[in-house]
């Protein structure tokens, strides 16, 4: 889930144990959502993938990090197409083939969270969407290249930016990464633009959660009267990807 307003930056760094314990939550998180993907097809509702997402949560015993989350009334956020981030599911909606969903999913174990997203397409997408997520994937690799003792937190938003702004798309600036740990939002924020050299530094037990939200067309965004669904100003589509990962002393470690 991405964050949505500023966090005071107190950044918490997690011994060597806690980050197993991560990931321990991390990759039971991979595995669900993994699970929720092949669900994935026409004619499937969002609210029968949230409904599988929760009882996976629940039988990994792990709790649903969404869920009750500032009043958000479900597992996962499914935004289709134009929608940017935190669609609700619904039994009305389903899906409809040439669709492309976002998935982000989050929860918590043995006292720590992780949040995770990916972008699918519903059968046969067209060529620009399958672009579009295929640039918003590779940002996401290349800002975690970037999440590594000694840079910045600017460096990672920077080379986010720089990649998918090269390939003809824009990033969404209202909405970002974050830390994560034992709450599911901590400071720092990791914009998904900025400029090399600014921000924290990053230091080894540092964990954050790298979410490139990127539109085909204009960076802004629109949040709709449900207050928790975001589109893209100009009813173009958007994509996102999400990994929480740890920053140590050798490569970025990915948890989920």
């Amino acid at each position: 889930m991405a964050a949505i307003d500023h966090i005071n930056e107190i950044i918490e760094l997690k011994t060597a144990e806690e980050i197993e314990l991560m990931k321990e939550a991390g990759q039971i998180l991979r595995e669900i959502l993994d699970e929720v993907v092949r669900h994935v097809k026409a004619g499937v509702s969002t609210a029968e993938l949230d409904k599988l997402a929760f009882e996976l949560i629940k039988e990994a015993g792990c709790v649903p990090a969404f869920l009750g989350y500032r009043g958000y009334p479900a597992t996962l956020c499914t935004s289709i197409n134009e929608e940017v981030v935190h669609g609700i599911p619904s039994p009305e909606r389903r899906l409809k083939e040439g669709d492309i969903i976002s998935l982000d999913i989050g929860l918590a174990k043995n006292g720590f969270f992780a949040d995770k997203a990916v972008t699918v397409g519903v059968g046969k997408i067209d060529d620009l969407s399958r672009r579009l997520l295929e640039v918003t994937e590779q940002a996401l690799y290349i800002g975690i290249n970037e999440a590594r003792v000694g840079n910045r937190v600017g460096d990672i938003s920077a080379s986010i930016q720089e990649f998918v702004e090269s390939h003809g798309f824009n990033v969404v600036r209202e909405y970002s990464g974050h830390g994560i740990g034992r709450n599911l939002h901590e400071p720092p924020q990791v914009l998904n633009y900025g400029k090399r050299g600014s921000g924290p530094r990053l230091l080894s037990g540092m964990t954050i959660a790298l979410e490139p939200m990127v539109n085909v067309g204009d960076w802004r965004t629109i949040r709709l009267p449900d207050k928790w669904t975001v589109v893209t100003a100009d009813n173009l589509r958007s994509a996102h990807f999400e990994h929480t990962i740890a920053i140590t002393d050798k490569e970025p470690l990915i948890l989920t």
